[in-house]
């Protein structure tokens, strides 16, 4: 054999490069199954890897985890749970200040329990944790506890006036309870249109809903049910003091526990036991700040703020329903609901679909022409990779040796180098593409330095690579979208769309838009093949089969596994193929015989290939795409960093207004602006939705029209305070949460609407009884009036806490406030920073509505007194002109 052979013991070719900075690695990709839970997969890898360390991997061999998805879910579900925890102290501390220690527990109790509850029901129906489960408990926080305050506010308003605590508590209830369900039901017919979101982002959205239905639901549970009997059994008017006897007593006993667990728990290591000594200590510092200064503090504010704000609430109401000032009321909001509309115009906010985040990942791709050599585009890529570990370099802690902003630089050549937004579906291999990925570490060990100008960083340094094309991207945020800027062409010819493309590409080029990156196709005709077209003819003739020439063709350049070699434990495959020089000799190649026995007679015959065949060299396609039965193509690019893609898309747009395209051939916008038209559609149907059931069920409760237009005002004025919150912000729009944010309004809104107007009915049917009158309309003008001072004097302090506690719900998330609660009660240290991924994604939702909230209840205040009034003295007058008309006709 060795005579006519070159026999080798050799790697296979090689078909991928993979590095890890700098290092050459073998990877290995773990991805999870569809429905199944990722941080549970991961652990279940740590495990095994684990077990393979210890018993079958070789000792020296180093393993490392790149890019655990798992850890970052992780600490984003961390962050949501302390957002949670942190919403609850700071809502309690709210009740307590406004209603006394006791009663804020009262109210306080809805939270744990309706979590509870939802998490059970949750359970039953096969939802698994997740962020969206967890934001949606979060901006349900403030939520859980309105009803609860409306509840154990009317009860212990029934206990000021007299009433024995069982008899408060069944009339105070009964008084609200018709209120708070139908303002429970708006609130959720606000959510309820998300569960009908279509296509990807709907799959994504639809935990949002599902939490909050859930969730509130069990809150009006609580309310109605477990608050009442809180509030039967155990509700007082008066707080009291810790008393001497009991903080020494209690001071003895958290003092004893803490030093025993805390003592305990650095012996051995337990964070559970100094978890439980440090929340001994906590109780005991809380305990006599609240003997010391909280006691008074709250007394203070429940016994002297509050009374005053009520009275110069109610001189307030007194005033602006005299005469002209209602009118002028009315008339001085309108004009400011109409100023927010002219201020959005004039001061136009960007648009984006998702919020743009700051880079986890840095991504190069480098695509050289196909049919470029692998070590080629190797070379290229490690060129690259050199020069973003150069830029990452001066963020190695000179301590540690360990790069802070940097968890791993993973280079890939041939397979795994593909772009998902431009590769998707394609397995083919790939050895001209190369990809150098940067993982960058979470946010709270970055310590300040901005990811965003890293990437722009790359992307300077690593231009200009000689025929090759360089595009720097970094991790998409939310579900996959596409390019911002994305142009697609629908056809039928390939070809005359390729020229089209070309020429579109070079016309945007010519108007020097900024914030372009590089516009590119994702079809090409560059894909080198030999194309091998065999004479069936002459081959039939000769008994030569087309599959034994494609099968000897392969065989010569590919190989073929003849056998097994077995050395110790070892298998070697036996692979004969034409040597080197002669697989890339077209004429060796094809002028080789194709040898086989003829069938008729039984003689060995030999052919040659180029007898039976001709070859042509060609360029083809290197995919097609298709879509309603029509070829596609599409002209992408990135959007440099400070650029809006949504700006640059309507600039270009206008440029290509008059463009002249082949009749054949048509273009349209695909990608970030397809999906973002698609769910921006879906979004004002759903907000049309939200605002007829909510009409419907407010009609429902009041059989009013007139009362139904003053609460639905409310609407418009929450809309209001969102525009002007988001111009004196200076903050983008986001098509996506800004618009879930205005929708959830809407249902959020109308609750103290209702609770209002409700209690104006309500004190309007008890003056009825006691006159033995038939009807509303036969009360005076000046009684209507002082029902509507008394009622809104009564219920302000529900109204506001409804609002401040669903704002103060949502502020930990939107200013980014991290505190780790775990983290302060087992060591004392609660890693406060300001920022993070949930910020970004969820701050202008959270934003949405603490704008919109803040201003509508505010006004609420005033509009719904002022409206229902005005109502009232129209129709008053409206029924003296009908008498007096009646009287002169008489």
């Amino acid at each position: 054999m060795k005579d006519i052979a070159t026999i080798a013991f050799k790697e296979k070719e090689k078909t991928t490069y993979a590095r890890e900075k700098g290092d050459e690695v073998v990877m290995l990709n773990v991805k999870k199954r569809s429905n199944q839970n990722m941080i549970s997969a991961i652990e279940q890898v740590k495990e095994k890897i684990k077990l393979a360390q210890e018993n079958y991997l070789p000792k020296d061999l180093k393993l490392k985890l790149t890019n655990d998805q798992s850890s970052r879910v992780e600490h984003q579900v961390d962050e949501l749970s302390n957002h949670i925890i942190f919403g609850i102290v700071l809502v309690m501390i709210v009740l307590m200040f406004t209603m006394g220690l006791r009663n804020s527990l009262f109210v306080g109790a809805a939270i744990p329990l309706s979590m509870m509850m939802a998490f059970t029901i949750l359970s039953a129906f096969g939802l698994t944790l997740n962020t969206l489960v967890l934001f949606g408990l979060v901006m349900g926080l403030g939520m859980l506890v309105d009803d609860g305050i409306v509840v154990v506010d009317n009860v212990f308003a029934n206990m000021k006036k007299g009433m024995p605590r069982i008899q408060a508590s069944k009339i105070g209830i009964g008084e609200i309870a018709w209120p708070v369900i139908s303002s429970t039901a708006t609130t959720l017919m606000a959510f309820l249109p998300f569960a009908l979101w279509p296509g990807t982002m709907g799959k994504f959205m639809k935990y949002f809903p599902i939490t909050l239905t859930i969730t509130l639901s069990a809150s009006l549970f609580v309310a109605m049910v477990v608050n009442a009997a809180m509030t039967g059994g155990s509700m007082d008017i008066e707080d009291k003091n810790v008393s001497k006897k009991s903080a020494k007593t209690y001071s003895i006993i958290f003092t004893i526990i803490a030093v025993i667990f805390v003592t305990l728990g650095n012996i051995y290591d337990s964070k559970l036991a100094r978890a439980i000594g440090h929340l001994a200590l906590i109780s005991l510092g809380l305990m006599w700040l609240y003997k010391i200064k909280l006691y008074q503090w709250t007394q203070d504010f429940q016994h002297n703020f509050f009374p005053r704000m009520e009275k110069k609430y109610q001189s307030f109401l007194s005033t602006i329903l005299k005469g002209k000032n209602a009118w002028i009321a009315l008339g001085t909001i309108i004009i400011m609901l109409f100023v927010s509309f002219i201020l959005l115009g004039v001061f136009p906010r960007k648009v984006l679909f998702f919020p743009d985040n700051i880079p986890n990942q840095a991504i190069v791709y480098i695509e050289y022409p196909q049919g470029t050599d692998i070590e080629k585009t190797n070379k290229a890529t490690s060129f690259v990779e050199k020069q973003v570990i150069g830029i990452l370099s001066k963020y190695v802690d000179p301590k540690t040796k360990e790069n802070f902003l940097a968890e791993s630089i993973v280079s890939q050549v041939g397979i795994g180098a593909g772009n998902p937004n431009v590769d998707a579906g394609n397995a083919s291999e790939t050895p001209f593409k190369g990809k150098v990925t940067v993982n960058f570490s979470e946010f709270k060990f970055r310590r300040g330095y901005s990811t965003a100008d890293v990437l722009e960083e790359i992307r300077a340094k690593v231009k200009g690579i000689a025929g090759a094309n360089v595009t720097v991207e970094k991790d998409a945020n939310g579900p996959p979208a596409g390019y911002p800027i994305s142009i697609q062409l629908t056809g039928t010819d390939y070809d005359v769309m390729l020229k089209e493309a070309d020429k579109m590409i070079a016309f945007i080029d010519a108007k020097n838009i900024p914030g372009i990156e590089k516009l590119n196709v994702d079809v090409n005709k560059e894909s080198p093949e030999l194309e091998v077209k065999v004479d069936r003819v002459n081959a039939g003739s000769v008994g030569v089969s087309t599959y034994q020439l494609g099968f000897n063709l392969r065989r010569s350049v590919y190989g073929q596994e003849i056998s097994t070699y077995k050395e110790g434990y070892d298998d070697y495959n036996i692979v004969v193929r034409m040597q080197e020089d002669q697989r890339k000799n077209e004429n060796v190649l094809f002028n080789q015989s194709i040898t086989f026995r003829n069938q008729s007679n039984g003689q060995i015959v030999q052919v040659p290939v180029s007898a039976v065949s001709q070859t042509e060299k060609a360029n083809t396609y290197n995919q097609i795409k298709r879509k309603n039965y029509k070829r596609i193509l599409t002209i992408y690019s990135n959007v440099l960093t400070g650029y809006n893609g949504d700006e640059i898309t309507k600039q270009i747009a206008t440029e290509l207004n008059g463009y002249k395209m082949p009749k054949a051939i048509t273009y349209s916008f695909s990608g970030v602006q397809e999906e973002q038209g698609k769910n921006q559609s879906f979004l004002f149907y759903a907000l049309f939705l939200a605002m007829a059931g909510i009409t419907i069920i407010i009609v429902l409760q009041f059989n009013s029209v007139s009362k139904t237009i003053v609460i639905l005002f409310t609407v418009l004025l929450s809309f209001s305070g969102v525009f002007y919150g988001y111009v004196i912000a200076n903050m983008d729009f986001v098509i996506l949460m800004t618009m879930m944010g205005i929708i959830s309004l809407a249902g959020i809104v109308v609750k103290n609407g209702i609770v209002l107007m409700d209690f104006f009915v309500l004190l309007l049917d008890k003056k009825v009884a006691e006159k033995g009158l038939e009807s509303h309309d036969d009360l005076s003008l000046n009684e209507i009036k002082e029902v509507i001072i008394e009622s809104g004097k009564s219920r302000l302090r529900p109204v506001l806490l409804t609002a401040l506690t669903a704002v103060l719900g949502l502020i930990p998330l939107a200013i980014g406030l991290n505190f780790d609660f775990f983290g302060l009660i087992t060591d004392l240290n609660p890693h406060l920073y300001m920022g993070g991924d949930n910020v970004i994604f969820w701050g202008p939702l959270a934003w949405t509505i603490i704008f919109g909230l803040t201003y509508a209840t505010v006004l609420t205040l005033v509009m719904v007194p002022v409206m229902f009034y005005l109502v009232k003295r129209t129709k008053y007058w409206l029924r003296r002109r009908r008498e007096a008309r009646k009287a002169i006709e008489a």
